[in-house]
């Protein structure tokens, strides 16, 4: 195996323009890491984050004045080409879906903890399974924080922010879980919501959600952001959740004000309001593989890119507004 490697490395926080393809080592799995010749990845709105280092709350964490991690690209599809000491269960040869821990998929291998990834099931394409760890995985936490399926039957569920790549999972989720849903989405995008099972779409921005009367639904999941957390409460039961998937926050202290607020304002009676902190669950990855096979769901994606064009994916994710999701392909 060769010790180089193409990436698209982003070395200074800043906007996609500053992503150049270069020639760096290949990584060395440590302990209970292997190391994955990446077949797929795809983006995300945390990949952006991450790439603007933005809010600044986080940069301790990633990098105070650079990026711990130059390499983006969360989600992973690959074969196990090398394996560091303590890892059990997995062997060079097998081919995994999983979450990169920082970053790398933008990248011809990348290491990842044994812990994060799940065999690749037959009869799936990799370009799509790709897809699932993040999104999916954050779409799946969410409807259960918001205990869509587990505290109630057919209960009548909200999303906001319905076409992007976490949206088109929480909509087809609430479905497979039996819930009526309504969906806030762009006009343009209404047909395709609705083809992923809403019941109901409109454009919370042009029809004001203050029109919809109150304790209409049991469950709300935002990920659009941009209302007022006493507005979305309204909209809930009074034995309902409202879920904050976006941080919707400043430049400085990101979503804390917001979830500090949400906080305060639960502590009444009627619906609360919980902030998500999506974290990677690779149970959750291995049944929505399963899911996926059985045809119960299909993921939504607007474009997939061949590796030459990665930092063009950066580009068109940090542009926002993407349907669905976006996939480069690696291998």
């Amino acid at each position: 195996m060769t010790d180089q490697m193409r990436a698209w490395m982003h070395r200074a926080y800043g906007p996609a323009t500053g992503t150049a393809l270069e020639q760096v080592p290949v990584p060395v799995p440590r302990s209970g890491e292997v190391l994955l010749r990446m077949t797929a990845t795809s983006l995300n709105a945390g990949d952006v984050r991450l790439m603007l280092g933005d809010p600044l709350l986080v940069r301790p964490i990633f990098g105070l004045t650079r990026p711990k991690h130059p390499i983006r690209g969360m989600d992973a599809v690959g074969t196990v080409v090398a394996t560091g000491p303590d890892v059990i269960g997995i062997e060079v040869g097998d081919e995994v879906v999983g979450e990169l821990q920082g970053g790398g998929g933008l990248g011809e291998y990348a290491c990842v903890p044994a812990k994060r990834v799940v065999p690749f099931p037959p009869g799936v394409e990799e370009t799509v399974a790709v897809t699932l760890p993040v999104a999916g995985g954050t779409a799946w936490q969410a409807l259960d924080l918001a205990g869509v399926g587990i505290r109630s039957r057919n209960p009548r569920v909200l999303v906001i922010g319905a076409s992007g790549g976490v949206g088109t999972f929480a909509v087809q989720f609430a479905v497979l879980r039996g819930a009526e849903v309504w969906a806030s989405c762009s006009a343009q995008n209404a047909g395709l919501v609705e083809g992923l099972g809403a019941v109901r779409t409109f454009d919370h921005r042009r029809e004001p959600l203050s029109t919809l009367p109150s304790g209409r639904f049991d469950a709300i999941i935002d990920i659009a952001g941009g209302i007022g957390l006493r507005e979305l409460r309204r909209l809930a039961a009074p034995e309902g959740a409202v879920v904050l998937v976006t941080g919707d926050g400043g430049h400085v202290l990101g979503p804390i004000p917001r979830m500090i607020k949400a906080a305060l304002l639960s502590l009444g009676r009627g619906a609360r309001i919980r902030s998500l902190a999506a974290v990677p669950r690779p149970e959750v990855v291995t049944k929505m593989l399963e899911l996926l096979a059985e045809g119960r769901f299909a993921p939504v994606i607007e474009h997939e890119y061949p590796f030459a064009a990665g930092g063009a994916a950066l580009a068109r994710i940090e542009a926002g507004h993407v349907v669905g999701k976006l996939v480069v392909r690696v291998g």
